[in-house]
């Protein structure tokens, strides 16, 4: 699985018109998954997010976590960050799961992600063209890899 997680002071996403998540303070994590990604995978991401300490405590220094600030997600699909563009200027995105591969474990990862953070997270429709709205804050927007585990 990989993510690009972006701090933001605010996100939505809107589907056909309608707002369908809004966030404010927290993280804009988009996720995309392959088709050798595992649950655990997905664990492992969700513990890294969830854990990093990317807010500012009171001095200014980036040491706070999501729970820190009670900070919210914003998960958005994103089948394109596993493109191929070795070949040709049109990316392939072979490596990305077929969707009875990647809806479970989008919605498991969905899952943890409030187990871990008590809380409900806003999310886009897996497979729906979405207009996402965010303000990055910072701007801080750092990028991870399940199978690197970096």
């Amino acid at each position: 699985m990989r993510v690009v997680i972006q701090r933001v002071s605010e996100a939505s996403v809107t589907i056909d018109g309608v707002v369908r998540g809004q966030i404010e303070r927290g993280f804009v994590v988009l996720l995309g998954i392959e088709h050798e990604d595992t649950v655990e995978d997905a664990s492992w991401l969700v513990g890294k997010i969830t854990a990093m300490r990317v807010f500012a405590d009171d001095e200014g220094k980036m040491n706070l976590c999501l729970k820190d600030i009670d900070g919210r997600v914003l998960v958005i699909s994103q089948f394109t960050l596993h493109a191929s563009t070795k070949k040709g200027n049109r990316p392939g995105f072979t490596r990305a799961a077929r969707p009875e591969v990647a809806v479970p474990l989008y919605e498991s990862f969905l899952a943890q992600m409030e187990t871990e953070l008590g809380v409900p997270v806003a999310r886009g429709v897996f497979g729906a063209d979405m207009k996402v709205a965010l303000i990055n804050d910072g701007p801080v927007t750092i990028c991870m890899d399940s199978r690197a585990r970096e």
